[in-house]
């Protein structure tokens, strides 16, 4: 079942993708397999009266991973992206699930991670810094490592900022439009929210930038003509950072 979705997705997009493509062959478009956390964490208990358990192992996530990166490879993605990881253990077995197949297939493709900051701690839930959160997912080649989801545009920024300051690869930005209001719901106008994106672009802090929760359709395209008038951040690290 897991393969059939992800693979029938990524073929949808994948259609979608070369047709407006054709359109414009100036501005060829990609189709991202997105490869979210799971509700599970490997790395932490559920259970506060039991802190030796886990709801889910490596192994488990590894076969979960594998299956769904053969769904959307042999679906027609370009890249893969490993994203909102809240538990840097559940990434590296989606990483080692990439890897495992690039083998076994003896393809390559690209590879994108995002992490997610919980709240103003500025560590993931499973308590890494941004630093810590960069040297743990370096160990194989990116495209690009970056931060989703939790936070806004301005809450996200400082941590984007350091994490540019220290990573040898491509950045990524991709925060919710703002906060959730009491009901749950994303109250940043498209304009707003790509004003803030106005600024990692002209702090150079990132390379590939979009929206998560609450962005809509008019978000993406504000924050897409934002960046078209950008120069592409190089990616560099600063010893003295």
């Amino acid at each position: 079942m897991a393969y059939e979705l992800n693979y029938q997705s990524a073929k949808i997009a994948k259609e979608v993708a070369q047709k407006i493509s054709a359109e414009n062959l100036n501005k060829p478009r990609f189709v991202a397999g997105s490869i979210g956390p799971t509700n599970k964490t490997a790395s932490m208990s559920p259970d506060v009266n039991d802190p030796g358990f886990r709801a889910v192992s490596f192994d488990d996530l590894f076969e979960a991973y594998h299956e769904q990166v053969a769904g959307l490879v042999e679906g027609g993605v370009d890249l893969l992206l490993v994203e909102t990881v809240f538990d840097t253990l559940n990434a590296k077995a989606a990483l080692f699930a990439i890897q495992q197949y690039f083998e076994e297939k003896k393809i390559k493709l690209p590879i994108m991670i995002s992490g997610t900051i919980t709240d103003k701690s500025g560590r993931t839930l499973s308590g890494q810094t941004v630093e810590a959160f960069s040297i743990s997912v370096s160990h194989i080649p990116l495209l690009s490592i970056g931060f989703n989801c939790a936070l806004g545009a301005s809450q996200l920024q400082p941590y984007i900022k350091r994490l540019s300051k220290i990573t040898p690869f491509h950045t990524s930005v991709h925060p919710n439009a703002g906060l959730p209001n009491a009901f749950g719901e994303y109250d940043q106008s498209p304009e707003e929210m790509a004003a803030l994106i106005d600024q990692f672009i002209d702090q150079n802090l990132v390379n590939i930038v979009g929206g998560c929760c609450g962005t809509t359709p008019d978000h993406i395209r504000l924050i897409a003509e934002a960046a078209a008038k950008a120069k592409p951040r190089i990616p560099q690290i600063n010893t003295h950072a």
